[in-house]
């Protein structure tokens, strides 16, 4: 079952992620050799290279390979940055394989980030708005790349950290479920 499993993987980064324009090598090679089967249940195992998101946990789900691909890119990791992945296992076993220190938040408070100063945050989940908690953790030059999501679409933002300030842009549009605990306020609608 493992050479399925690797064989997917390589289907994978060959058919989702080099056709999405993710052309980072060091991180084509990571996504290459992580065993995204390992961090979903086992029943759910065979889902770990469909182009879809799959439950790793109760409300809580990997993020489709096109768009972790896409939006790893976008943070630009590097080797021997620190990292905060928020309800982001994959994320962090891909960035763990780059060369990066990585530390996880993946309890019921996504938004208590402590111990601030990272280069790189990612999380796989959508919310309305990036936190202020997340976008304060990042260190001079840090990036945080999040999916905001308030309707069917949301969009890719990457913040930056500069001496000046706080940078917003948008990257792509991406539909991850939105994590629970961060629900969107409700407007009126027909």
């Amino acid at each position: 079952m493992s050479s399925d499993f690797a064989a997917a993987r390589l289907n994978m980064v060959e058919s989702q992620i080099r056709t999405a324009d993710v052309t980072d090598l060091p991180l084509q090679d990571a996504l290459r050799v992580v065993p995204r089967e390992n961090l979903v249940p086992a029943g759910k195992a065979y889902l770990a290279y469909a182009d879809a998101e799959v439950e790793y946990a109760p409300g809580r789900t990997l993020m489709r390979p096109r768009d972790i691909g896409k939006l790893l890119q976008n943070l630009k990791p590097r080797a021997g940055e620190k990292a905060l992945a928020i309800a982001a296992p994959y994320a962090a076993v891909v960035l763990e394989t780059m060369g990066l220190s990585v530390t996880r938040l993946d309890g019921d408070d996504l938004t208590a980030v402590e111990g601030g100063e990272y280069d790189v945050i990612v999380c796989e989940g959508a919310v309305p708005k990036a936190p202020a908690s997340w976008t304060g953790a990042l260190a001079l030059n840090g990036r945080l790349g999040v999916v905001e999501r308030e309707g069917p679409v949301g969009r890719a933002a990457i913040y930056a950290r500069a001496e000046d300030g706080l940078a917003r842009r948008a990257a792509f549009d991406s539909t991850p479920s939105l994590l629970a605990g961060f629900p969107v306020e409700s407007g009126f609608a027909f």
